[in-house]
Order: structure tokens, then C-alpha cells, then sequence
């Protein structure tokens, strides 16, 4: 792959999207495998990271296609509800 088809799956938002379903199939394998055997990461102790995560990689798709401010501050925002939320979790254990 050359250096311009590279730049242009970041351009068009195409390489956020890839490592969107990439999350998305690890948080299903990680709940299945915790459901099957009882081991891993608690699918509730998960959550909060995913949502971190998803929304600090929907802020970086927001701004790579230029969309509209309020949607880089929606998806900022959701990404701080997670690491809260996170935070909160593990300060209770």
C-alpha cells in the first residue's frame, strides 16, 4: 500500500471506522469468553473503558472529516462520561 492510499483511509475517516469494529469484536470476544469461563475482564469493569475509548476514536473520525464542532465536543464528552465513570468504579473496589 502506498503512502497516499494510506493518507486517504485516515482522510475519509475509513481507518477509524476499521478499529471501531475492531473494539466492538474485542468487547464481544472478552464478554463471551467471560461468560464461557468466568475468567477476564468483567464485561461491567469493561464498559467504562470502551466507552472512553470509542469516544476519544469518534472525536479523531469527527475532526479527520471535518465535522461540525458540536459533534468533536459530543463525542469528547462521551469519552470523558466513560473515564468518569471508569474512575468512579475503580475508586469504589
Amino acid at each position: 500500500m502506498n503512502v497516499a492510499a494510506l493518507g486517504s483511509l485516515f482522510a475519509d475517516g475509513r481507518a477509524v471506522d476499521a478499529i471501531l469494529v475492531l473494539v466492538g469484536i474485542e468487547a464481544i470476544a472478552l464478554t463471551l469468553i467471560h461468560r464461557a469461563s468466568g475468567r477476564g475482564i468483567a464485561p461491567a469493569d469493561l464498559l467504562p473503558n470502551l466507552v472512553a475509548g470509542t469516544g476519544l476514536l469518534l472525536a479523531l473520525r469527527a475532526a479527520l472529516v471535518d465535522a461540525p464542532w458540536p459533534w468533536v465536543a459530543a463525542s469528547l464528552s462521551l469519552g470523558l462520561v466513560g473515564h468518569l465513570a471508569d474512575l468512579a468504579r475503580r475508586r469504589n473496589r
